[in-house]
């Protein structure tokens, strides 16, 4: 799978969401009719280090990672365990090789918050992946109905 076609896959299969290019990122976002300035945050892909997010290692060359926030009880489910905030710059305190290629894992910063993410998944892990990313659109549309728009 290629970062273009995991975008492309949400764009086509998640009705009301957008592509945002924000913060060297680019991100879908739930946003019907944009009716917000960005939206609601379903997924984003990263393609190189930034000055906080660095245990990745996604300046290697071709490296990229798709994160997305699922629900805490999903989270519990898949690692465990939430774990605390890390101090700025910092990443999560969990007992994982962030800059694994190909596996699901917590996200190294945003994990508290329940995000995961996947370096380069293969199509196999993308499958693995897709009923995650339904999730996180779910979510999303369930915090978007909370706005007032």
């Amino acid at each position: 799978m290629t970062a273009d076609k995991i975008l492309e896959y949400c764009l086509e299969n998640l009705e009301g969401t957008v592509l945002v290019d924000s913060w060297g990122e680019r991100g879908i976002f739930y946003n019907p009719e944009n009716k917000l300035k960005r939206g609601i945050y379903v997924l984003t892909i990263k393609e190189k280090d930034g000055e906080n997010d660095k245990s990745s290692q996604l300046n290697r060359e071709t490296i990229y990672r798709v994160n997305l926030g699922v629900r805490k009880e999903t989270f519990r489910k898949m690692f465990g365990s939430i774990p605390g905030r890390p101090g700025k710059g910092g990443i999560v305190d969990m007992e994982y090789d962030f800059s694994a290629i190909n596996e699901i894992l917590p996200h190294p910063v945003y994990a508290w918050m329940g995000w995961i993410c996947s370096l380069n998944p293969s199509l196999e892990t993308f499958q693995e992946l897709e009923p995650l990313i339904r999730e996180a659109y779910e979510y999303a549309k369930e915090k978007y109905s909370k706005r007032k728009v």
